[in-house]
């Protein structure tokens, strides 16, 4: 039988008792307060948990708990979130590129996205082309503006479309494509099997998007899985013993695409220099293994 919800709203200043009644160490409450207020208790709560004992549901924190450790959480996962944002915009927009140039030419067709008889599941595409048209219908692009007042078309060219719909359309978009062989060519490109970069491009789209959203990033357990790359043409790790539901995966599939996008990244530089920043932080729980810098990916 489910239970109603009847837990109160409580205001930052009454939270201060309440946590350190807990066993959390506050030296400054008005700074205290202050996070509490701009960023909320229950955004903060996510990285207080950590910082319980078992079992977690009795509230009670580890000796030495405090809400300094707390932020310190906090601001590393706040960093993380814009170390992989930067990287992972540049994946994007190659993605993007590699799949309008290489299918434009192929298929000697610029409106291919629009048009049904390239893709393998019709009502996929169906839903698809609603959530496209949607998308072109409320851009406010120059360009957009420009075709329409300038051209009898229907619609748009595909690199007009891909620059307007989000990332995640355009996975449907490319994996539903008839062509095998146009898929492989776009994979190829990136020096991935078809079945690994279907699968990375939709794994780091849900990372873009948990960073758009300045969701908990650092020891999120997320469900997505990858296939398994078995024979990589640039370093890799060992997968095998590698967590592949943790964060620590995802940032070797930034790094590994980095090689093709950007082969003078630093990439490892930056990584390695935010986890001196904050050497508190339980890398762990990331997922990353000890001795991970060994890891021919990194070295």
């Amino acid at each position: 039988m489910k239970l109603n919800y009847t837990k109160t709203c409580t205001l930052p200043q009454d939270l201060i008792p309440l946590l350190k009644q807990r066993g959390l160490v506050i030296q400054d409450e008005r700074k205290a307060i202050n996070y509490l207020t701009n960023i909320g208790y229950f955004r903060l709560s996510a990285y207080c948990y950590p910082l319980l004992k078992d079992p977690k549901d009795g509230h009670i924190y580890k000796k030495d708990a405090t809400f300094e450790l707390v932020m310190n959480m906090y601001r590393f996962d706040r960093k993380l979130r814009l170390l992989l944002f930067n990287e992972i915009e540049k994946i994007e927009v190659a993605v993007r590129s590699a799949i309008v140039n290489c299918i434009s030419s192929e298929l000697n067709d610029v409106f291919w996205m629009t048009n049904a008889a390239y893709f393998d599941n019709p009502a996929l595409f169906s839903a698809t082309f609603e959530l496209i048209q949607s998308e072109i219908d409320k851009s406010k692009e120059e360009f957009i503006f420009h075709f329409h007042n300038r051209y009898a078309d229907s619609y748009p060219p595909a690199w007009m479309i891909a620059e307007v719909i989000p990332l995640g359309i355009l996975c449907r978009v490319y994996n539903n494509l008839k062509s095998k062989s146009l898929k492989k060519k776009v994979a190829g490109y990136f020096n991935l099997p078809l079945p690994v970069f279907s699968s990375w491009i939709l794994i780091l789209n849900n990372v873009r998007n948990l960073c758009g959203h300045h969701a908990r990033l650092w020891n999120r357990k997320i469900p997505m899985v990858s296939v398994q790359l078995n024979h990589p043409f640039f370093p890799w790790i060992n997968s095998a013993t590698t967590d592949m539901k943790r964060i620590y995966y995802r940032i070797c599939i930034v790094k590994y695409l980095l090689f093709t996008v950007s082969p003078n990244n630093t990439f490892t530089q930056k990584l390695k220099s935010l986890l001196a920043e904050y050497p508190t932080i339980d890398i762990k729980a990331m997922g990353f293994p000890a001795n991970w810098q060994h890891e021919p990916l990194w070295t």
